[in-house]
């Protein structure tokens, strides 16, 4: 499935921002989706993931509190609710998704198969 990952931008600190995850020609509602995101001269981490089967929502201990997965009604869209956000938030984000993910494998970037290209969030202080 091809994914794109759209709606970010340049927000002030404590500001918010909605990123969304959509698949081309299809709905995702088998999909598990996880976002991950990845800062500057950091590797890519985790940021939460809801899950195809329940919509069961996991997140980082870094973004708990402060954002929220979600899907749309026809589950064609995911999204990412950003609020309070942080400088150290600044990173590319994206969206992965695959189908038959394991709850104890929602962290991990080798249980998606498949990604979006990424979209730039940048958080000013």
């Amino acid at each position: 499935v091809q994914l794109q990952a759209f709606g970010g931008g340049l927000v002030q600190a404590g500001g918010s921002l909605r990123l969304s995850c959509a698949a081309s020609g299809r709905t995702l509602s088998r999909y598990t989706v996880g976002w991950f995101r990845q800062a500057p001269g950091k590797d890519r981490e985790f940021v939460g993931a809801i899950r195809g089967s329940n919509s069961i929502t996991v997140y980082a201990d870094t973004v708990k509190g402060r954002f929220t997965i979600s899907r749309d009604n026809a589950k064609v869209t995911v999204y990412l609710h950003m609020i309070s956000l942080r400088p150290e938030d600044t990173a590319v984000y994206y969206c992965a998704a695959d189908i038959g993910v394991i709850l104890s494998s929602l962290r991990q970037q080798s249980a998606y198969d498949n990604w979006g290209q990424g979209t730039l969030v940048t958080v000013s202080s």
